[in-house]
């Protein structure tokens, strides 16, 4: 749990200090005021969450709690009273309190009560926050663009894969195809939609992190841990869970993550009880998992545990006119937004943007309308809005590209221009070769930094390093 304000109004200065020192303990900010005017003072400043004594110097009555929750309506306020009479909590709760606690004060109860309550509430705040966006972007099957074959066929599988009981999908596909925006079409056409949905990346955190933020940890697990926290699949109880890049999450938590999907329980960093969870696990990969099972790299009951109901979602390549009608919705979007009045594309745009292969899929074109709407000068977008992003690299006949071990295929930004075919023709092999040992020698065998250059990712590199028989550190 992320450090939160507190602001604590009692009159009674040991209680003020007694709970200060408890609830910094568990990293919390904490503000103080002994009577209602210095409360609402003190308020100002900003507060997640206010202990407040029924009974003030100058206040005796809920009169305060209604001023509190009509300047903060976000901030939860807990009762602290030693008189806690059936009418009077009754009519705390009518008037928006959280809960209260009776007097004298079980500080340890009232961390753990306190830590509920902003837990609680941040949860709901990111619910609101989420089904908002899903309002403004459609974050449902409407919002997924396309009239290809292939997206609704794609799209009518994800509508049956929503309205079933399946805790566990897999959506696979090469990069940029949409898989984040399919994860949150499964989960808002589906009956979890009023239930948190949580993301995550697996590259974002390291190995000791990841565990906790996925499946929380109790106090004292490790050094920094000085309060309990739940993980993302215990916040996301009933909702859904998009695990990204689903083939690099270590081995070791592999093996964790099965036990959840087979038993639905889970047990914390530092814990000793299991915890069941309703969870539907949403994961994702550009990479091939059977390749990876072969290999020794991923688990294969955890392979054939996701399998349960695959999904690939079809490059831009392939679904034909859709280029289209993407590039017209992220441009009526985008000129919204920046507050252009953009009526489209004209027919030197069109034609770009038809005859580029799109790399990058759906994301690449996201990105290109969005700096294009930003560039445009007219209602119109025009070929010229995207000469920034040098979209002639990517049209067919005109592209050198590099094959990866799996299939894909990343574009070089070269044109016709830059490179004439020889009369006699060329051997892309031998050519592939020579700029991976160049790039290479450029970064002293730095695979990571050379595969950036060659605009591939490292494991790309690496199955080149292989194919060619290569020592990094001797070039």
């Amino acid at each position: 749990m992320s450090s939160a304000t507190v602001l604590i109004v009692d009159d009674e200065k040991l209680i003020r200090f007694s709970v200060r020192e408890r609830l910094q303990e568990d990293g919390q900010f904490v503000l103080e005021a002994a009577t209602g005017e210095e409360a609402l003072k003190q308020l100002e400043r900003g507060a997640d969450l206010v202990l407040l004594d029924l009974h003030l110097p100058d206040v005796n009555d809920l009169s305060l709690l209604e001023k509190i929750k009509q300047a903060a309506p976000e901030t939860v306020v807990i009762m602290l009273t030693g008189d806690p009479t059936p009418e009077i909590v009754v009519e705390a709760m009518k008037c928006g309190a959280f809960h209260y606690v009776t007097k004298p004060v079980d500080l340890d109860e009232l961390a753990m009560l306190v830590g509920h309550a902003l837990e609680t509430t941040r949860l709901k705040r990111e619910v609101r926050a989420l089904q908002s966006r899903a309002e403004e972007d459609g974050d449902g099957l409407d919002a997924i663009i396309g009239e290809s074959p292939a997206m609704q066929k794609t799209k009518r599988l994800l509508a049956k894969v929503a309205q079933s009981p399946a805790t566990t999908v897999l959506l696979t596909g090469e990069t940029g195809t949409g898989k984040d925006l399919a994860a949150r079409a499964i989960h808002y056409a589906s009956e979890r939609a009023a239930k948190p949905y949580m993301n995550i990346t697996c590259t974002v955190l390291p190995d000791t992190l990841f565990d906790s933020e996925l499946f929380g940890h109790e106090k004292g697990a490790f050094t920094d841990a000085k309060t309990q926290r739940k993980g993302l699949l215990e916040q996301a109880n009933g909702g859904s869970v998009f695990l990204d890049e689903i083939a690099e999450l270590p081995l070791n938590l592999q093996a964790k993550l099965l036990r959840f999907l087979e038993d639905k329980t889970l047990r914390r960093v530092g814990g000793s009880v299991d915890i069941e969870v309703d969870v539907r696990v949403i994961a994702a990969t550009n990479r091939n998992l059977e390749e990876m099972v072969a290999e020794g790299s991923f688990r294969e009951d955890l392979f054939y545990r996701l399998q349960v109901m695959p999904i690939e979602l079809p490059p831009v390549r392939e679904r034909g006119d859709d280029v289209v009608l993407l590039a017209q919705y992220f441009a009526e979007r985008f000129g919204k937004r920046f507050g252009h009045n953009i009526q489209g594309l004209d027919e030197s745009a069109l034609e770009r943007i038809c005859t580029y292969r799109w790399p990058g899929n759906v994301r690449e074109i996201r990105n290109a309308v969005e700096r294009a709407v930003l560039l445009c000068d007219s209602e119109r977008l025009a070929a010229a809005d995207f000469d920034a992003l040098k979209l002639g690299a990517g049209t067919s006949g005109t592209n050198a590209s590099f094959g990866s071990g799996d299939g894909a295929t990343t574009t070089q930004p070269q044109t016709v221009e830059q490179f004439q075919l020889p009369e006699d023709g060329i051997d892309l092999e031998r050519l592939e070769r020579h700029f991976v040992i160049q790039a290479l020698s450029r970064t002293e065998g730095n695979q990571t930094r050379a595969a950036a250059l060659l605009g591939i990712n490292r494991d790309q590199i690496r199955y080149r390093i292989q194919k060619f028989d290569l020592d990094p550190n001797a070039l």
